[in-house]
């Protein structure tokens, strides 16, 4: 099986080719889009990853064909959605994964989170998001760095208290009433989340059990400003795309409209927990 790096390697190969086609130097068509003279050749030898707007901006340059640009950029596509496969993100364990989530959500002043099965990782308690990380460790046949993974969650909290940023998790109530923890652990998390409620930096939102959905919910999804990030079981796919951009936050708007917030969803955790009893 080809590996996403040698397909980096043989996308940058056909770039370069592209371009000696048409006659044009490394040089030349770096100043035509107004790069650093070097972009071009670290593109072509795979020493820099090649963005959808790269490939756009030097497909009009080398004047290529609709067909053969968009063949170009299906490429990439193909690379990144095996570049996210959690067999590549988990090869080496948890903890690389959080730290890289967490050094995308400090750049982010807007984060937002949809979790459907799941409490979010920024609020989970540490016995919660230890059982998190053994069953996905197991599931996935991945290291078992379970301390590690949770430490570098526990420190991604802080972003809680980060002054200027706005947080935003809705979660189900599917989270609780099919745990992936014991009882015990289920009630000390609903603890954390009712502690958390009053924190400025936050807003919190719980589904009700029986409401009727705007559409049928598939996955968990994240949006950190302009990016949004999709989890799906055997890879994560993330987009900057406009139009999916403002479809996600407009389907995460009809979900808010539905939640219970403040002292509702208060109340909704206190039965939760006296279910869990």
């Amino acid at each position: 099986m080809t590996s996403p790096t040698e397909r980096r390697l043989a996308l940058g190969d056909q770039l370069r080719l592209l371009r000696d086609t048409a006659g044009i130097s490394g040089k030349h068509l770096a100043e035509q889009l107004g790069w650093p003279a070097s972009k071009i050749s670290r593109i072509e030898r795979a020493r820099q990853a090649v963005t959808d707007t790269d490939l756009v901006a030097m497909s009009a340059a080398l004047g290529l064909g609709a067909d053969e640009a968009e063949q170009l950029r299906n490429e990439l596509r193909a690379i990144r959605i095996e570049e996210a496969r959690w067999s590549q993100h988990l090869r080496v364990g948890h903890r690389a994964l959080q730290e890289q989530v967490g050094q995308e959500q400090r750049d982010a002043q807007h984060i937002a989170v949809f979790a459907l099965t799941m409490v979010p990782g920024l609020v989970q308690t540490a016995e919660y998001a230890r059982h998190v990380f053994l069953s996905l460790a197991e599931v996935h046949d991945t290291p078992r760095d379970t301390e590690a993974a949770v430490g570098a969650r526990m420190e991604r909290q802080q972003l809680l208290y980060a002054e200027g940023k706005t947080i935003e998790l809705l979660l189900t109530t599917f989270a609780f009433t099919n745990p992936i923890a014991p009882a015990s652990v289920m009630r000390a998390q609903i603890d954390r989340l009712i502690a958390l409620q009053g924190l400025p930096t936050l807003r919190l939102g719980i589904i009700p059990p029986g409401v009727a959905l705007p559409a049928a919910v598939a996955h968990t999804f994240r949006i950190a400003d302009d990016t949004v990030s999709v989890e799906l079981v055997n890879t994560e796919v993330s987009t900057r795309d406009p139009g999916d951009l403002a479809l996600y936050t407009n389907y995460l708007a009809k979900l808010w409209d539905l939640a219970a917030e403040g002292d509702e969803a208060r109340a909704l955790l206190m039965r939760l927990a006296r279910d869990l009893t």
